[in-house]
């Protein structure tokens, strides 16, 4: 059986049975949070996931959710003066932790706002959807395992060795405060500029907005096309036959086997995410809802982008033309700055009609 075939089936599978499995527990509304896990969880050629991932993401999802059912009813006033309350304790939270743990600082920010989008949020909520994630990391990493053979996983991937910094460092970092009053603000401009659902600006803002204006780049495209890809199968299947076991099924396997078939496997995880929060308190979808949140995403990525451009503007291309030029790399390959720098000055160049001038560059470098 091919790698994507499997693929496709072990998603699938593992969605619907943790469909199955959360709604047989009686957890409602929060069974597609278990299901979206289930899907991203299972990775594309088979490799097997670090132990902790198991523990590190439910602690996450735990610590997300509790901050936002708490500080909640604390913290009287509108919606945007919640959002942005939580969201500076999320990210401050985040940004406390070491950069080995990076990736956890946007699901903080995620999670946290989560239970402010929902009027009867509660703590048996949080244990719903607690308990629906880590039944979709079982069952997917359970099928994952049983369905992988031995010729799966190939080498692993080069790691760029992260210099840690220090508490003070993390807190002195500009990035993180522009990133921080720019989230905070988001949901108030995603409002004021009449978006149907300001909540994806805030979301675009945090999960896009980096450093530099080619990984911001970078993250908008992929964004964008999983966005546009992940609503197809949703809009077709759970508008033809509800939601339901099947339905699930069909929508998280036909998702992955779209993505595969146009060739842009490094957008399907953003395409799972798109297809699965369809049914995160919408159901059958209506007809406002693909296009609007396309717009609403739209405007999220403008505004992520507007930030890099206007506030301390850092081109990853520009930085890492000076660093080729500084110190050049060891023969057959780049140094470690550079090979952390190429996706993010890749994306600039390609936006700037630079491409071919930039692989030139990149064939002198020896890569």
């Amino acid at each position: 059986m091919g790698l994507a075939l499997r693929l496709v089936l072990v998603v699938g599978l593992a969605s619907a049975l943790t469909w199955v499995i959360s709604q047989s527990f009686g957890l409602g509304g929060a069974s597609p949070y278990g299901v979206v896990v289930a899907a991203l969880i299972v990775r594309p050629r088979f490799d097997r996931w670090p132990p902790a991932i198991f523990v590190l993401l439910p602690v996450v999802v735990a610590i997300g959710l509790s901050l936002g059912t708490l500080l909640k009813p604390l913290v009287q006033g509108p919606t945007v003066w919640q959002f942005a309350v939580v969201t500076a304790a999320a990210q401050i939270l985040g940004q406390a932790l070491p950069d080995k743990l990076m990736l956890v600082r946007n699901l903080l920010a995620v999670f946290a706002v989560l239970p402010l989008l929902d009027a009867n949020a509660t703590w048996l909520g949080v244990w719903q959807k607690l308990l629906a994630v880590i039944i979709g990391l079982l069952c997917a990493g359970g099928l994952q395992a049983a369905l992988r053979l031995p010729t799966d996983g190939g080498p692993p991937e080069a790691e760029v060795e992260m210099e840690g910094r220090s508490l003070v460092q993390r807190f002195s970092d500009p990035f993180f405060w522009r990133k921080l009053v720019v989230s905070c603000l988001a949901l108030a401009i995603g409002l004021g500029l009449g978006a149907e659902n300001p909540k994806y600006l805030y979301f675009g803002v945090v999960l896009l907005l980096n450093d530099s204006l080619g990984a911001t780049l970078g993250r908008v495209r992929d964004r964008m096309v999983g966005v546009s890809l992940g609503v197809l199968m949703p809009w077709l299947v759970f508008n033809t036959m509800g939601v339901n076991s099947v339905a699930v099924a069909m929508v998280m396997a036909g998702t992955t086997a779209l993505i595969l078939a146009f060739g842009l496997d490094s957008h399907l995880r953003t395409a799972l995410i798109s297809s699965g929060v369809t049914f995160v308190g919408y159901g059958v979808l209506t007809d406002w809802y693909i296009p609007s949140r396309w717009l609403d995403y739209l405007m999220g990525s403008a505004l992520a982008l507007l930030v890099c451009l206007l506030v301390r503007p850092v081109s990853a291309l520009r930085r890492f033309r000076q660093l080729a030029a500084e110190d050049p790399a060891p023969a057959g390959g780049l140094s470690p700055e550079l090979a952390k720098l190429l996706p993010s000055a890749l994306e600039e160049a390609r936006v700037l009609g630079q491409e071919r001038n930039f692989r030139r560059l990149l064939a002198k470098l020896g890569r």
